[in-house]
């Protein structure tokens, strides 16, 4: 192989991109990633060199942190100039997130999807795979961290977000994507900036985290109950942090036991600091011990948190990490 050829890897984790119809009518993962790859038109007229790994066949639902920690582990073993994950489209947000939480080094991690299996009329999965493939091969995505690849729009991991449940063009970003792909080029309009990197190898404590999302007129009976059962917690808040009245007293009892993480419910912009003073803001639960997810949506606040909580970091460790976000 000449020295010039670029190389990828890709590599399957399951999902819609993986599926087809099934005989009583659903769909489920059946497809290799050699069956992706191969379902992909002018791949052969890019002269990228494509390796294929089967890593899982499951539902984007179904993934968890072994998984995904796993995967970063053989990322690191791969000789090759980029890799690309194809997955169902459920969790790509934190895959994403969590692959650009664990990776070091310039080598493009490109995460991507379908939203339409490939027994449906459009099925995107081809034209997907193959955006991504340009992406990760491309010397102008090294060093973005793990991007996600969709309908030719190119997302930096920490801000990317699922919000569409149906179509093609779920995923979106603010303030939007850092790039795209246009005639077979990879343009990158910006650059997400890097943040300390968790070694995957070294999170393996047990941990248990969730995400409690404050509604309209709640009372916070269930927080103390959903604190019994976790090591750390994240708060969806209203607005830039802010919570009913009711639920300050339990949040505080909490804060003094694990750490709770205070993010945005609205998924983008910054959680406050000192503009709003009255009992549930975010100047108040900041004052009692609650830690600002900065501009972290809930979901990938959780994400840090979780991993942190696997390091055995404890609270001002984990409050630090925060801070760096920010």
């Amino acid at each position: 192989m000449a020295d010039n050829v670029r190389r990828v890897a890709v590599i399957s984790l399951g999902g819609t991109i993986a599926m087809t119809a099934q005989t009583d009518g659903g769909a489920a993962p059946t497809l290799s990633a050699d069956d992706l790859v191969a379902a992909v038109p002018g791949l052969a007229s890019t002269g990228i060199h494509v390796e294929v790994h089967d890593f899982r066949q499951l539902p984007g639902a179904s993934l968890a942190f072994s998984d995904l920690l796993e995967l970063a582990v053989k990322v690191e073993t791969l000789a090759v100039d980029g890799v690309v994950v194809t997955q169902g489209t459920d969790t790509i947000e934190e895959t994403a997130y969590l692959l650009d939480l664990v990776s070091s080094g310039d080598t493009p991690i490109v995460v991507t999807g379908a939203m339409r299996n490939a027994s449906m009329a459009g099925a995107d999965g081809p034209a997907n795979v193959l955006s991504a493939i340009r992406v990760a091969a491309s010397t102008e995505a090294r060093g973005t961290g793990c991007v996600v690849v969709f309908a030719e729009e190119i997302h930096a991991a920490r801000w990317v977000r699922k919000t569409h449940a149906t179509s093609p063009t779920a995923f979106t970003s603010y303030p939007g994507p850092i790039g795209y792909v246009a005639e077979n080029r990879v343009r990158l309009t910006t650059r997400p900036s890097t943040f300390p990197v968790i070694d995957p190898h070294g999170v393996t404590a047990p941990a248990r985290t969730a995400v409690f999302t404050v509604g309209l007129g709640d009372d916070g009976t269930l927080l103390p109950v959903l604190g019994d059962h976790v090591d750390g917690l994240v708060v969806a808040a209203f607005g830039a942090g802010h919570v009913p009245m009711a639920c300050v007293d339990a949040l505080s009892d909490l804060a003094k036991r694990m750490p709770v993480v205070l993010a945005s419910r609205t998924g983008s912009g910054p959680v406050l600091r000192q503009t709003y003073g009255f009992p549930g803001s975010e100047s108040d639960l900041l004052g009692r011990g609650l830690i600002s997810g900065s501009t972290l949506d809930p979901f990938k606040a959780r994400v840090l948190l979780q991993l942190l909580l696997m390091t055995a970091a404890d609270k001002d460790q984990i409050a630090q990490a925060f801070s760096a976000v920010s």
